[in-house]
């Protein structure tokens, strides 16, 4: 997750337990606002966290468009 540390475009947070017992056994994750991105290999991980956070920016755009198409 350094590579995202290093990036002032990206904002972490490293927690010890995040409550999801045995999630962390069972295969490499983290947790991309608010939903667990997870995968077989961690590396793997950095692409699937950038592809979360791809699909999570154009669901809110997705969102703005339909509440503006509202109004």
């Amino acid at each position: 997750m350094r590579r995202f540390e290093e990036d002032d475009d990206y904002e972490t947070t490293e927690y010890g337990c995040l409550g999801n017992c045995g999630e962390c056994y069972l295969s490499p994750y983290a947790l991309v606002d608010g939903t667990i991105v997870a995968v077989d290999d961690v590396d793997q991980l950095y692409e699937a966290i950038i592809e979360s956070l791809k699909q999570q920016q154009a669901d809110r755009e997705a969102l703005d468009k339909l509440l503006d198409d509202l109004d």
